[in-house]
């Protein structure tokens, strides 16, 4: 058989630290390959498609997409740069030749650089190095040549790999350079580079079709759709093909549509071959990892290991006394149902089923669980979670527990209160760097369980100046007790609607998350109390009227503005006897057991 190689197609996938600017740039390079017309109105960041993409100005979700230069395919895959995405950026690796590796020309290569790029390397492919945002005033690029140099070095790159092309860009302004001293004000030696360095695909057209699923869409009148790489043969539409399960079993379906892609868009195909990325229909029990292959000479494709979830938390129905009034969807086969489908396409998640009503979910950290929340909230589902846990793991009769490779950016000023606070978290110092503009780069490795709940006391510490990003280390003996939260909640007595007279006796007692008028049921967490111990308050409680009038009595009461909780502060700050109550309109946190006696008895009954 003949090996063949495809010079009209290349594939790359771009690899970079959270808001280094990867999305950015294929929106430069979609517009300047005159993907779209000159009239359509385009939007930023036009890869990020969904809602809260949109809003956290993050991703989540890889995606494809493919420009025409010079008459050659050059196929993109986008990819998310927080590590808790990791296994969206590990399975689409396989997918492409090489990638672009974007760095941020300021902050240089930051703990999701180092992780993306070592699976690359480990894959064998040779990146293209990008310094991006070269037009900011306080840009360093040559120092961050050599710092991204040292970390090939430090990865284990080969002679190969480590001679790497490199780009000065800025993707908002639409340019990018061979030097930095070049006028250039186009996106062509981006195009010219991939052109002439990465690899075209190679391999056997004329033999049996194999492709590996790596992402899976779904689509009302098709179902779903299965997408991946051809790696050798030809895919043509009404083909009947085997689709081959990592389990060893497989079974045959017929090919009824086959999509290639053209910018945002899919176009319909009758066929396509080795190296084409595509997206396939009719093949229905089709999940991430399996091969699909020409029935009559089925041969699986190795699949790449994905990371294990290293957090877990329990969803459960709601069973608050507002249960029901704000969700569609409440019962527990609806939640069952959506985190089944969820496994789909969400390769390093976990679900298992306790009981009927509740399901321990794993993931790969604390912004992945609550991003799922967060989806499911929005799409209608109502329900509860309790505090994340960390996964330990037995080795050689030792407990595990997962560290994490820690990396904060705060003003020299700062420094103190941040050590501080991470010496009882049984965090360890492995790095200080002096960095740029009175910021000082600390590197720690530290329990993934000494993080929960850290971010919101890094912002507090830090007046909001910190930056602290993550990334999986490794296994390691477990640590020992780390303390958890010093100060109790404030928990309502009464149900009703919150009054200000109430909350005013309250808010001496601590900080409230309610304002007036808030309806509240006895058990729900409606602040965080100056003490160590809970505080039980009636928050519903009326002034009393009497006959009698002193002056300056009936002045209005002031009350302090309440601290607004989001989702994520939610399930960082409750205790392992608390809850988040999720709706679509509303996050309470509440007591696990609800009425006060009993509660207290549980307590009485713990201390024996």
């Amino acid at each position: 058989m003949e090996l063949t190689k495809r010079e009209d197609i290349r594939n790359i996938a771009i690899i970079a630290h959270v808001d280094h600017g990867k999305t950015t740039l294929v929106d430069a390079l979609l517009k300047q390959s005159h993907t779209f017309r000159a009239n359509e109105k385009v939007e930023e960041r036009v890869m990020d498609s969904n809602d809260l993409e949109k809003e956290r100005g993050i991703t989540i979700l890889s995606k494809n997409t493919a420009v025409i230069y010079n008459d050659i395919k050059i196929n993109i895959v986008d990819t998310p740069g927080h590590a808790d995405f990791g296994g969206e950026v590990e399975r689409v690796l396989k997918m492409v030749d090489s990638v672009l590796l974007v760095v941020d020309s300021y902050e240089g290569p930051m703990p999701q650089t180092k992780f993306v790029l070592k699976k690359s390397l480990e894959l064998g492919l040779k990146p293209i190095v990008i310094i991006n945002k070269i037009d900011k005033p306080n840009a360093r690029p040559t120092d961050v040549i050599d710092e991204v140099f040292d970390l090939f070095v430090e990865l284990g790159a080969n002679d190969e790999q480590l001679d790497f092309q490199i780009i000065y860009a800025s993707a908002r302004e639409g340019f990018a350079k061979y030097s930095v001293d070049d006028d250039n004000n186009d996106m062509n030696p981006i195009f010219e580079t991939i052109v002439k360095y990465v690899a075209p695909p190679e391999g056997y057209v004329d033999e049996p079709l194999q492709m590996l699923v790596s992402t899976l869409d779904t689509n009302a009148f098709v179902g779903k759709i299965a997408i991946g790489k051809i790696h050798r043969g030809t895919v043509k539409r009404n083909q009947t093909v085997s689709l081959l399960k990592s389990d060893g079993s497989n079974s045959n379906f017929k090919i009824t549509s086959i999509f290639t892609y053209k910018g945002l868009k899919r176009e319909e195909a009758e066929e396509a071959s080795m190296g084409d990325i595509v997206a396939v229909s009719g093949v229905l029990d089709a999940n991430i990892g399996d091969t699909i292959a020409d029935s009559s000479a089925p041969e699986a494709l190795p699949f790449l290991e994905i990371d294990e979830p290293t957090l877990n938390m329990n969803f459960m129905v709601n069973d608050s006394p507002f249960a029901g009034q704000e969700g569609e969807f409440v019962t527990s086969r609806h939640l069952r149902d959506r985190l089944m489908k969820e496994l789909e396409t969400n390769v390093s998640l976990r679900v298992n089923e306790l009981t009927p009503d509740c399901f321990e979910v794993s993931g790969r950290g604390e912004l992945h669980l609550s991003v799922l929340i967060e989806t499911m909230r929005r799409e209608g589902y109502e329900f509860q979670v309790s505090k994340a846990n960390v996964i330990f793991r037995e080795h050689n009769g030792h407990k595990e527990e997962p560290i994490e490779y820690l990396t904060i950016d705060v003003p020299e000023e700062f420094m103190g209160p941040v050590m501080e606070k991470l010496g009882p978290r049984k965090a360890e110092m492995v790095n200080m760097t002096s960095a740029v503009n009175g910021y000082t780069r600390l590197e720690f490795t530290v329990p993934a369980r000494g993080l929960i709940g850290f971010r919101s006391e890094l912002m507090t510490d830090t007046k909001g100046n910190g930056i602290m990003n993550h990334v999986f280390h490794s296994y390691e003996k477990y640590k020992g007790e780390i303390p958890g939260r010093s100060r109790g909640s404030i928990v309502s007595f009464e149900t009703g609607d919150s009054i200000a007279y109430g909350l005013f006796s309250a808010q001496e007692r601590g900080q409230l998350f309610i304002g007036a008028g808030v309806p509240v049921y006895g058990g729900m967490v409606v602040g965080v109390s100056a003490r160590a111990e809970d505080l039980e308050i009636n928050v519903c409680k009326m002034k009393k009227l009497t006959n009698t009038r002193s002056s300056g009595a009936d002045d209005a009461l002031k009350l302090t503005p309440p601290l607004e909780m989001s989702l994520e502060q939610c399930l960082e700050f409750i205790n392992a006897d608390e809850l988040v109550e999720v709706t679509p309109k509303s996050i309470r946190m509440r007591k696990r057991i609800l009425d006060s006696a009993e509660r207290r008895r549980t307590i009485s009954r713990s201390k024996k």
